[in-house]
C-alpha cells in the first residue's frame, strides 16, 4: 500500500481507546465531597487498586474500604491496553528466569494460581468481561528468530506449560501471513479479555463486597498523620490507618517510587469489524493473542466481534517522564503501526481502523511489578508492571496487602518482593539512556539479533530486555 493509503486507513479513526467507548460504560461515581475515616484507603481506580479493594473487603469485611480514583475506572493503563491475560508473574519466564531462577517453580505456580484465582472471581461476581482462554501463538518474524522456538518451548515446558513448536507453513496454516517463520503456541495460560470490562466489573463487586469507590477524586497530598495517613482531594479527604498505592504510570505521590518508574507511551489501532470474507481470509480460528519475537514486538488479537487490535512496536519515552493528553495523539507511530499491520496481513488491503490511542505504561528496570513502602510503613505501592499486568495486577493487590496489613507470608517473602529494581539516573542521563536502549534495541531486530556493546553492558548489569 502506498503511504497516502496507510494514512487513510486510520485518519477517520476515533481518537480514544476502544474498550472504554463501550455504550454500557458505568455511570460517574460520586466525587468524594465528605471527610471519610478508613481501615484501609486504595488509591487509583485501575485493575491493582480495584482487585485491592475486593480482596480486603473479602478478607475483612468489618474493615472499612475507601477507593480513590482521579479520573474514571479505568481511565489508565487498566483501560488502554490490549487485554491479554498471562499467567506470566515475571512479565514472561525468560525475564523471570534471568532475575529470580531459584523462585521461578513457586512464581509460576503462584502465577497459576492466580490466574485461575481471576477466572473464579469472574464466575462468582457474574463479571461479563470477553473472556476466552485462547491460548498465545508467538511468532517468529525474521528466520533467525525461528532459532529460538525451540528453546522457548523447552523453557515452558520446564515449568510444567503446554508448548508445541511450529514450522512455518504450520505458523501460516494457523494465521495467514506471509511473514511467519514459524511460532510456539502455549495454549494454557493465556487468555483474551476485555480490560475495561473487567475492571467495571471488579469496581461493581467491590461494592457489593462493602467498599466505598469515588471517582473525579484526585489525591492533592498524602501524609502521614499520628498513626495513620491523611490524603486530600479538591473536595474532601480520608483519613486511614494504611494506604495501598496503586498510581501505575502517573505521577507518584510519595517519593519512594520516583526513581523507580518511568511512563513510557504505547499505542493501538482497532480495525472496523471484518466481513466474513476478510475473516475467512485470516484462518485465525483459534482465536488465539498473537506475539511475534523481535525486541520491538507488536502483539494483536481478535476482539469479540471480529475486529483486529493491533499496537506495539514502538515504545516512546518523553523527557522528564512527560505525560498528558497531548502525546495520546502520535501521528509518526500510528503510520508505522498501520504500515507493519499491513504488511503482515496484505489481504486486508482497504480495511480501516476505527479507533486510535496512545497511553502510558508504568516500567521499572526489571520489567515487572516492584513493591515498596513509604511514609513510616503506613502506605504500599505497586508499580512497574511494563505492559504485562491484566492478571498480575491480582498478585501485586495481594502483595501490597499483605505488607500493608504486616503478614508474614509466601508472598512476601519472594525475592521479587523484598529487592527492588536498578533506579533510573536523573535527567538528562534518563532520556539519553532509555533512548539510546530502544535505539541499540532496534539495531538488534535489523542485525539478526545480535546484541551490541551498550545491550552486553545492560545484560551484565542484569537490565537486559528480549521480550
Amino acid at each position: 500500500m502506498d503511504p497516502a493509503a496507510i494514512r487513510r486507513s486510520y485518519a477517520d479513526a476515533e481518537p480514544r481507546p476502544f474498550w472504554t467507548a463501550h455504550p454500557g460504560a458505568p455511570e460517574p461515581r460520586a466525587a468524594l465531597e465528605t471527610v471519610r475515616e478508613a481501615d484501609l484507603l486504595v488509591i487509583g481506580g485501575g485493575l491493582t487498586g480495584l482487585w485491592a479493594a475486593l480482596l480486603a473487603r473479602e478478607a475483612n469485611p468489618e474493615n472499612e474500604v475507601v477507593l480513590l480514583e482521579g479520573e474514571r475506572i479505568a481511565f489508565g493503563a487498566s483501560g488502554r491496553n490490549g487485554g491479554f491475560m498471562d499467567a506470566s508473574l515475571t512479565h514472561g519466564i525468560e525475564n523471570g528466569v534471568s532475575r529470580w531462577p531459584d523462585e521461578m517453580p513457586e512464581l509460576e505456580r503462584l502465577g497459576r494460581e492466580n490466574f485461575d484465582a481471576i477466572k473464579d472471581t469472574m464466575a462468582r461476581y457474574d463479571i461479563e468481561a470477553g473472556f476466552e482462554e485462547t491460548g498465545e501463538l508467538a511468532f517468529a518474524t525474521a528466520l533467525y528468530q525461528a532459532e529460538y522456538l525451540d528453546e522457548a518451548a523447552e523453557t515452558a515446558r520446564s515449568y510444567g506449560w503446554t508448548a508445541e513448536v511450529l514450522d512455518a507453513e504450520q505458523a501460516r496454516a494457523e494465521v495467514h501471513s506471509p511473514t511467519y517463520h514459524g511460532a510456539v503456541y502455549l495454549p494454557d495460560g493465556r487468555a483474551v479479555v476485555d480490560p475495561a470490562r473487567l475492571a467495571w466489573g471488579l469496581a461493581a463487586a467491590a461494592e457489593k463486597a462493602g467498599g466505598h469507590l469515588h471517582e473525579g477524586s484526585a489525591v492533592t497530598s498524602l501524609e502521614r498523620e499520628g498513626k495513620g495517613v491523611l490524603a486530600r482531594t479538591g473536595a474532601g479527604s480520608v483519613r486511614a490507618r494504611r494506604v495501598v498505592i496503586a498510581t501505575s504510570a502517573f505521577p507518584p505521590l510519595v517519593r519512594a517510587i520516583r526513581r523507580y518508574v518511568v511512563p513510557v507511551w504505547d499505542y493501538v489501532l482497532v480495525s472496523e469489524p471484518l466481513s466474513a470474507e476478510q475473516r475467512a481470509s485470516l484462518g485465525w480460528a483459534k482465536r488465539q493473542g498473537l506475539t511475534d519475537l523481535a525486541n520491538q514486538f507488536h502483539y494483536y488479537r481478535l476482539t469479540s466481534d471480529d475486529r483486529v487490535l493491533w499496537g506495539g512496536y514502538d515504545a516512546v519515552y518523553n523527557f522528564r517522564n512527560g505525560m498528558g493528553p497531548h502525546l495520546d495523539e502520535r501521528p509518526a507511530t500510528f503510520e508505522l503501526l498501520a504500515t507493519h499491520f499491513f504488511e503482515t496481513f496484505p489481504q486486508l488491503e482497504g480495511l480501516r481502523f476505527c479507533h486510535r490511542w496512545g497511553g502510558a505504561i508504568d516500567t521499572c528496570s526489571r520489567f515487572s511489578v516492584m513493591f515498596g513502602k513509604a511514609l513510616g510503613g503506613r502506605a504500599v505501592y505497586a508499580v512497574g508492571y511494563t505492559g504485562l499486568g491484566v492478571a498480575a495486577s491480582r498478585f501485586g493487590a495481594q502483595v501490597a496487602l499483605d505488607l500493608a496489613y504486616g503478614r508474614d507470608t509466601e508472598r512476601t517473602r519472594l525475592k521479587m518482593v523484598t529487592s527492588k529494581p536498578i533506579p533510573f539516573p536523573p535527567e538528562p542521563l534518563r532520556y539519553a539512556g532509555i533512548t539510546l536502549t530502544r535505539r541499540a534495541l532496534a539495531r538488534a531486530d535489523r542485525r539478526e539479533g545480535r546484541r551490541g556493546p551498550w545491550l552486553r553492558v545492560l545484560d551484565r548489569l542484569g537490565l537486559g530486555f528480549d521480550s
